[in-house]
């Protein structure tokens, strides 16, 4: 007996356990994908779900980085 449910051909999830909204551009810090794809992520077709995932690389640039926080605004005084 083969068991089909776990060789399911789809895209896993781009999900790497950082699950933290950035407050501004209100995407996920870990995957770069938006709180409603996460939620909606189990019932996106195979084609959605590799549209996002090329677009996901360019979100990253979206985020601001921090410059060392309170630290650095410290040091520069």
């Amino acid at each position: 007996m083969t068991d089909e449910v776990w060789k399911r051909d789809e895209i896993q999830s781009p999900c790497i356990k950082i699950c933290v909204v950035h407050p501004e551009a209100r995407i996920c810090t870990g995957c770069y994908r938006s709180i409603d794809e996460i939620r909606d992520w189990s019932k996106m077709t195979n084609g959605q779900r590799a549209e996002i995932m090329t677009e996901l690389p360019d979100r990253a640039s979206r985020l601001v980085k921090r410059r060392g926080g309170r630290s650095a605004r410290l040091k520069r005084r």
